[in-house]
């Protein structure tokens, strides 16, 4: 019984993922063991669950109905199962969250350690990217955004420092080439180091002052994404390489050594920091209630 409700689970979570691979990296399993999974299914059922192309994954008219009924069936299971872990001494599971890359390296980083130190039988898996996801689509618990794109009807709670900002920095040696730039238009003559969104697009540069709002699209010799490679950008900047626009916090001993020198900082005023947010229901997984709880007790 227990291995069939597997199976069933593991054809929520391919349904869920839009594929196999998705759904494998979702729940760090092998794409081939979930599709091993589904054909055990298929052959106990006596009928085909999913239509399988090169490019897709979709239900069948059986597998769709299947779907309907098993998905909130299966979460009734896990939310008694949370029940249940509650009841343990320690929470224990793992926790699954996504979020943007500049999270994980300045939010994430001062929390990790001592939570799970608190927690030794909780299991952290962090996923890091800046596309914009169905958090709980894709499998995960919770997720971590800022204020613009927190999805609707989420239960959003604040995570890390309540404000942060984005300064333009440069090199000594570049400004002493090139000069500085005294409004956000003449970013537009100067050598600028872009970053490059996971999707594609390139960032456009936004500054703010007395309600007057700026965007600018600069040239430059190298464009990154800088969630990934956000050490190259800054060491091409420390270079002399050009001017690049990034999370103060993530090169802090750049500014304070004085390798880099901010630019435009009355353009560049600090914004609402991030938040955790989840799926508001009765019974939160163990592991996130603790990490919640966890969180509230922060000052």
């Amino acid at each position: 019984m227990i291995g069939q409700l597997d199976d069933l689970a593991t054809f929520v979570a391919v349904v869920d993922a839009g594929g196999f691979r998705d759904a494998a990296r979702v729940s760090g399993s092998s794409a081939s063991g979930l599709s091993e999974a589904i054909r055990r299914l298929d052959t106990r059922l006596g009928v085909r669950l999913l239509h399988r192309t090169t490019r897709s994954v979709t239900p069948t008219d059986a597998g769709r109905q299947l779907y309907e009924r098993l998905r909130p069936a299966l979460g009734e299971v896990g939310q008694a199962l949370d029940a249940v872990n509650n009841f343990r001494d320690r929470p224990a599971g793992t926790l699954r969250l996504n979020v943007p890359a500049n999270v994980a390296r300045t939010v994430l980083a001062p929390i990790i350690v001592p939570f799970l130190k608190e927690y030794p039988e909780i299991r952290l898996e962090i996923t890091a990217e800046d596309s914009f996801i169905d958090m709980v689509g894709g499998g995960y618990d919770a997720g971590i955004r800022y204020d613009e794109r927190l999805e609707q009807d989420m239960i959003a709670l604040p995570i890390g420092p309540r404000t942060q900002r984005i300064l333009i920095v440069g090199a000594p040696a570049y400004f002493a080439e090139y000069g500085r730039p005294k409004h956000p238009s003449d970013l537009l003559q100067h050598r600028c180091l872009r970053g490059r969104f996971a999707g594609g697009r390139i960032a456009v540069w936004e500054f703010e002052k007395d309600g007057e709002i700026i965007r600018v699209d600069p040239d430059g010799p190298l464009i990154s994404q800088p969630g990934s490679a956000s050490d190259l950008l800054i060491q091409a900047a420390v270079g002399g390489l050009g001017l690049m626009g990034i999370f103060e916090d993530w090169m802090r001993a750049e500014l304070n050594s004085g390798a880099l020198e901010p630019v435009l900082e009355d353009w560049c005023p600090p914004f609402a920091g991030p938040f955790l947010y989840y799926a508001g229901r009765r019974y939160l997984p163990a592991p996130l209630r603790a990490f919640v709880d966890f969180l509230k007790q922060q000052p």
